[in-house]
């Protein structure tokens, strides 16, 4: 439907106010006539209409599944007497001053973040970083201000994803959100970021809402051991404690799960936004969670039994791509694939590979029980080989 501004409506309709006054010493004009009420609900209907939007809609409708997620991990420290490392280990000195004492301490690190509820019985969807390594308590707090405590599911630190479970239940369930694709994403479509930043939800037990649009897509990186593959990057602004809110479409479907941004802000309270935002795409979220609900983690290779170079290191010729293969450790899963030195990988499951970046990042998100299927050049000779990551040890 077309939308009509309030002058434009005037206009048509011939309508024009006009003030009244002497304008000499007084203090406000007064409006010569009064607004007809037919007139009054026409301008009324088409304000209220200007400020219904897609956006709106998709924050009414996403709002009340998003969460904020409270982790307290208690730590216990043991400090030792400074001397105890100089004398107790005399049996002459322990024999007159006793053993070496010790003080113990415990303490609380609490951790804020968001979260996002994918299923009418409470599952939710998170950061790993937002749970940690050790969490005691996992309290998700949803819209409205009701506190449930949290089981942890699974959590995977590679993929930086976790998955609660809501301890208890709402009549009727829990509310919830529709995952989209993200493989359609379009750059320049307009995203909407959801969370809890610098713990704002505890204010009023709502969501802060952001809007922005999609900058690229397909951006990976690593940080700290984490892979991130396919990111999706926004403006939509999101600074600390927005870690693992949804990031939706204007349809309200998730198109990712916002996990990490570049910020030149930061103060003792986290890191601000700068426009520079990314989001786990949710395609890849879908598949590790799927995996986490049924085994509760994602088991990750110590090694895989090779070492890689960059091939311009070795003087192998001009415009040379890939990942050279440098050393195979004998009966290592790459010794059993059929990897020799020399060869050149050049796509690793259907991805091809340009440099030792690409392949170091492709290498560090496999799985055990993955079968990789790696293309190498031996020479000037093409081969495929099925490479089985085996478990740790």
């Amino acid at each position: 439907m077309q939308r009509w501004s309030a002058a434009l409506v005037l206009g048509i309709l011939g309508i024009g106010l006009t003030c009244s006054g002497s304008g000499r010493g007084q203090l406000y004009e007064e409006s010569a006539g009064t607004v007809p009420d037919t007139l009054r609900k026409l301008l009324s209907a088409v304000v209220t209409a200007s400020r219904t939007n897609a956006i709106t809609r998709a924050v009414e409708l996403c709002s009340p599944a998003v969460v904020a997620i409270t982790v307290v991990d208690e730590r216990e420290v043991v400090y030792r007497d400074p001397w105890s490392s100089w004398f107790f280990d005399d049996p002459i000195f322990r024999f007159f001053f006793g053993e070496p004492r010790e003080y113990r301490r415990r303490y609380a690190l609490r951790n804020l973040g968001s979260g996002f509820l994918i299923s009418p019985e409470g599952y939710v969807v998170t950061n790993q970083h937002v749970i940690g390594e050790r969490p005691t308590r996992i309290t998700v707090t949803l819209v409205g201000g009701e506190h449930y405590e949290a089981e942890l599911v699974g959590a995977d630190y590679v993929s930086d994803v976790a998955l609660l479970k809501i301890q208890g239940k709402r009549a009727g369930g829990f509310p919830y959100l529709r995952l989209g694709n993200s493989d359609s994403v379009i750059v320049g479509e307009w995203v909407i970021a959801f969370g809890n930043p610098f713990g704002l939800f505890d204010i009023n037990a709502k969501p802060t809402v952001t809007v922005g649009v999609v900058s690229n897509v397909g951006v990976n990186f690593q940080q700290e051991g984490r892979v991130y593959r396919g990111m999706i990057q926004t403006d939509a602004a999101i600074s600390s404690g927005n870690s693992g809110g949804p990031l939706v479409n204007a349809l309200g479907e998730v198109i990712g799960v916002n996990a990490a941004i570049i910020s030149t802000a930061q103060s003792w309270q986290g890191a601000g936004s700068i426009g520079i935002g990314f989001a786990i795409p949710i395609n890849r979220v879908k598949r590790i969670i799927e995996r986490l609900h049924a085994e509760g983690r994602i088991e990750r290779p110590s090694e895989l039994g090779f070492r890689l170079d960059e091939p311009e290191r070795y003087e192998l010729g001009q415009g040379i791509r890939g990942a050279l293969v440098v050393s195979v450790r004998r009966g290592s899963p790459a010794d059993r694939a059929g990897l020799k030195p020399g060869d050149i990988i050049v796509e690793i499951d259907g991805v091809p590979v340009n440099s030792l970046k690409d392949a170091q990042l492709l290498l560090a998100d496999v799985y055990v029980g993955q079968r990789l299927r790696l293309k190498v050049l031996r020479g000037n000779t093409p081969h495929t080989l099925e490479l089985l990551v085996g478990a740790r040890g």
